[in-house]
């Protein structure tokens, strides 16, 4: 029988309230000052009730609610092909300077070889991007 008047709330229980107020600050709800201030209640808090009463202004956040938030008809890429573009646009920087170093140092525009650098290796990223290629079997598959 819990005789006190409120039952005491676990390490989990105030994480777990720190990431909510965490989503209501990336939602604009809440401003840092106030998101920090609320922290270091719930860290200082013990009761469950008294977690209750630092989100009670706040709506609940729901997952449906997250999923309806996000834009549909926007695809971001895979982790994978971020990274391949990242670097694509790495080395066409790089073949652009050097291209640029050495026309300086001709005192003439020479011929623009980072086209042959650049343009495949770009076509072949934008391929597979549109079509789906390659990424069809990065999904989960079912042991049998």
């Amino acid at each position: 029988m819990d005789i006190a008047t409120g039952t005491r709330a676990s390490d989990a229980e105030r994480d777990g309230v720190v990431s909510l107020l965490g989503r209501h600050l990336a939602d604009g709800r809440l401003d840092l000052a106030e998101y920090d201030e609320r922290v270091a209640r719930v860290y200082a808090t013990r009761a469950r009730d008294d977690l209750a009463l630092l989100l009670s202004d706040l709506p609940t956040i729901s997952d449906s609610a997250v999923q309806a938030a996000k834009p549909r008809g926007v695809r971001t890429l895979p982790l994978w092909q971020q990274i391949e573009f990242a670097s694509w646009a790495g080395v066409s920087l790089l073949v652009l300077v050097i291209w640029a170093a050495i026309s300086l140092g001709a005192g003439e525009f020479t011929y623009f070889w980072p086209v042959w650098v650049i343009g495949p290796w770009g076509a072949v990223l934008a391929f597979r991007v549109v079509t789906g290629f390659e990424g069809r079997g990065c999904g989960a598959r079912a042991v049998g």
